[in-house]
């Protein structure tokens, strides 16, 4: 059995900085899990979004950086034009290996990479983008045992993203974005005690 959640990978792209926003928010800053985020950008500029941010939440958010360990109550983001990787250990990874589904961040690869090194202790949220990067990242955080929670295509701003993660792999919830930041504060806090 696992002994609770250690990290959730988020991923969004158009209308994912709105979405990002109000999850974070929703956040306290003793969150228990780290959270990762692939944000798809345009490589051509210098991003703001952990600026952004983390004027809107009270965890701790930084773009991520090479070698960089996933600590509970702060918040990852993939710089623009680089694949973020979670290793054994919460140890992070970047990359500027090739497009996955014409993109750089891949939320595919971060999921598989957090699939992998965490199994059933990881949560993956596909929130609102065009496409369908996330997909086989959501199938194989559940092939792995872990948790996938859907923003409901119907309510999301682009329904691209979610909806591809929502046929690709069963989603344990399908949430409207207000309800996701309750769902991982309950899923967290259900962490037995040590």
């Amino acid at each position: 059995m696992p002994d609770g959640f250690e990290i959730v990978a988020l991923a969004a792209s158009a209308g994912g900085l709105k979405a990002l926003s109000e999850l974070l928010a929703g956040l306290p800053a003793d969150f228990p899990a780290a959270l990762v985020v692939v944000q798809h950008l345009d490589p051509r500029h210098r991003s703001l979004m952990a600026e952004i941010l983390g004027r809107r939440t009270a965890l701790a958010v930084r773009q991520a950086a090479d070698e960089d360990r996933a600590q509970p109550g702060t918040v990852f983001i993939a710089p623009p034009d680089h694949h973020l990787l979670v290793n054994p250990g919460g140890v992070l990874t970047l990359t500027r290996t090739e497009l996955v589904h014409f993109s750089r961040p891949s939320a595919d690869l971060l999921f598989e990479s957090v699939a992998a090194s965490y199994r059933e202790r990881a949560i993956a949220v596909v929130l609102s983008g065009s496409g369908s990067d996330g997909a086989m990242g959501a199938k194989a955080i559940k092939k792995m045992g872990g948790t996938l929670i859907v923003q409901d295509p119907a309510t999301a701003e682009f329904s691209g993203m979610p909806g591809a993660a929502r046929q690709n792999a069963p989603a344990d919830f399908v949430l409207q974005l207000g309800e996701i930041a309750g769902a991982l504060r309950s899923l967290v806090a259900e962490r037995p005690a040590a």
